[in-house]
């Protein structure tokens, strides 16, 4: 059975090669595992022997298929953990991702099977990321590929998904209204101001620097 340091590894190696399309570079690896270079490069190793990556010294790392299906089964506990740690428990949101990192290396297929049948069989969790099926496929909604700094004034959005899980990041986010499922117009602003204004139905405005802005991802809505 793979460590949870196993399991930490190919989890970060697919995040980031799923955002950046690329093998990941050593160096970049290390730092998001907040290890020295030396101790990801023998874990990569390591991984390597056991046939979960392809490690090329140069030019990085990058998953095989038994570790993306590893890394899959990984992030389908993390997120169908932190989904039922907010909706049953009700722990805030902002809180739930460091639990479910340590949750997720301890809880059994049975059990984990269980959690997603109460849940109802969920496809994202509480920030809007997909949850991985148990036969280790990963939906995405193609609608979903823009964030709030890309959008227009006059444009319809719904709130999709937060990619930054920073806890301090997700109390402005729920404090703002900006939770998955919520819906604004895109307001004008002003060129130079480098931020987008938002309102709500409910006549909120909220007005987000173009950094906050690139970290939430909506889905327009047609009129």
């Amino acid at each position: 059975m793979p460590t949870s340091t196993v399991e930490d590894y190919v989890k970060q190696i697919y995040l980031t090669e799923s955002s950046n399309s690329h093998r990941v570079p050593m160096g970049e690896l290390a730092q998001l595992m907040e290890v020295v270079p030396g101790t990801a490069t023998s874990m990569v190793k390591t991984l390597s022997d056991s046939g979960l990556v392809d490690y090329e010294p140069r030019g990085g790392v990058h998953l095989t298929e038994g570790g993306r299906k590893l890394a899959l089964h990984v992030l389908r506990r993390h997120r169908l953990v932190e989904l039922f740690l907010v909706r049953v428990l009700r722990l805030d949101w902002s809180e739930v991702h460091e639990e479910a990192e340590a949750l997720e290396h301890v809880i059994s297929d049975k059990v984990l099977e269980r959690v997603d049948q109460v849940l109802g069989h969920p496809q994202v969790d509480p920030h809007g990321d997909p949850i991985p099926s148990a036969t280790g496929t990963i939906a995405t909604n193609p609608a979903i590929h823009e964030t709030l700094h890309n959008c227009q004034a006059g444009e319809q959005v719904r709130i999709a998904r937060i990619l930054d899980q920073n806890p301090s990041f997700l109390q402005f986010i729920d404090h703002s209204g900006l939770t998955p499922g919520a819906e604004f117009n895109i307001e004008p602003s002003h060129p130079q101001a480098d931020s987008v204004r938002l309102s709500s139905k409910e006549n909120k405005t909220v007005t987000l620097g173009s950094s906050a802005a690139g970290k939430i991802m909506v889905e327009k809505i047609l009129s």
